[in-house]
């Protein structure tokens, strides 16, 4: 048996490809921390999270002080035991984004190793369900955009293959937003899927109101419509319309969301394999959605969330947004509307090490076996 005895973690800071801004916020950069993990027998497997603007010192302060050191000598197979341990020793911060980011870091390293030691990809290690997923693309849809600039981008995506579209709302009248959606859906046609996103930013009044709208447009879901900590306005919202109700991208744990499908509050399951705390809690996830019939449309980080989806059976879509291009060797890969799986062993990511080299925001802190 091997057990890990080194630990480096380091950050790459990305800049948006676009400006990205939504209803209560714009995406400043891609805060990526890394951290790689290495064995006594030569293994070694890597994994990483993100934040878009704050908290990555934070993020590499936890792992640094409080988490990596606890790795030293663990068996890297164990990343049950290993996850469930870090995240009881942290008990103090969790439930909590910082924790559960760092948490995620840990984790994917693990699943990057074994994986790698096991000769599979992530997809096939974790379930194999399926060796393709649809995509829908959010990148042309965000709050800053033009009317002409929403209608243009979301009709070069529908030519290039993509089969829906996310476009975010939020404007300070329903109006606004209804004639931004409504120049998309009558350009694209009733066979393209359109998303709506709101970013929480609505009461609950405000939700009803405009999902009532919305519905005009035959709409594949409205996400994030009010904070994420008001799963019963959630409850309300989605006994008040037809149109489905997606969340999850602003929840860290299992039992969150367990309590919003228990307690009726969505129809659409978001989960971020960074902010859940990583693979090992996602599929959990995704297995308690399959459970309800609810289905999984996770939010960003499309090279990990390919791989994912490919393992469970409930997965929908597979959300892109362009992010690690520039550290990466190999994109991710499209075909006929659908997201392929990557077969090469281990998470899926071909890092691009110089590029990694160049971009670091500091040079990497190594944790060793005394």
């Amino acid at each position: 048996m091997t057990s890990i005895d080194q630990v480096e973690i380091s950050q790459v800071d990305i800049p948006p490809k676009v400006l990205r801004t939504d209803a209560i916020q714009s995406f400043v950069t891609q805060e990526t921390v890394m951290v790689t993990v290495r064995c006594g027998d030569g293994s070694q497997g890597t994994g990483y999270t993100y934040t878009i603007g704050t908290g990555g010192s934070s993020i590499v302060a936890l792992l640094r002080d409080h988490l990596a050191p606890l790795l030293i000598g663990r068996d890297p197979q164990r990343f049950e035991a290993i996850w469930r341990d870090l995240f009881f020793h942290t008990h103090a911060t969790a439930v909590g984004a910082i924790t559960s980011l760092a948490l995620a870091a840990i984790d994917t390293a693990l699943w990057d190793r074994n994986g790698k030691v096991a000769g599979l990809p992530l997809w096939r290690m974790a379930g194999g369900a399926k060796p393709h997923v649809p995509v829908y693309t959010t990148e042309g849809g965000w709050l800053n955009l033009a009317p002409a600039q929403l209608v243009e981008q979301t009709l070069e995506a529908q030519a290039q293959g993509f089969m829906g579209a996310k476009i975010k709302v939020g404007k300070p009248h329903l109006a606004e937003d209804m004639g931004r959606l409504s120049a998309v859906r009558n350009a694209v046609g009733p066979g393209f899927e359109l998303m709506v996103d709101a970013n929480q930013c609505f009461s609950l009044s405000e939700a009803i109101r405009r999902a009532g709208r919305y519905a005009e447009l035959d709409l594949a879901w409205f996400e994030e419509p009010m904070p994420a900590e008001h799963v019963a306005a959630h409850a309300q919202l989605l006994a008040s319309t037809t149109v489905p109700i997606a969340v999850g991208e602003s929840m860290y744990h299992l039992a969150q969301f367990a309590e919003y499908i228990q307690r009726g509050a969505c129809s659409i399951v978001q989960a971020d394999v960074a902010r859940v705390g990583g693979i090992t809690p996602w599929l959990k996830i995704a297995h308690l959605a399959e459970a309800h019939n609810l289905a999984m449309c996770p939010h960003f980080l499309m090279e990990l969330h390919v791989s994912l989806c490919a393992a469970v059976p409930n997965s929908r879509w597979v959300e892109y947004i362009p992010q690690l291009d520039d550290l990466t060797t190999r994109r991710l890969q499209i075909e006929a509307g659908h997201a392929l799986a990557p077969e090469s062993p281990g998470i899926g990511i071909e890092w691009n090490s110089a590029q990694l080299k160049a971009r670091r925001k500091f040079d990497p802190i190594v944790i060793r076996a005394v």
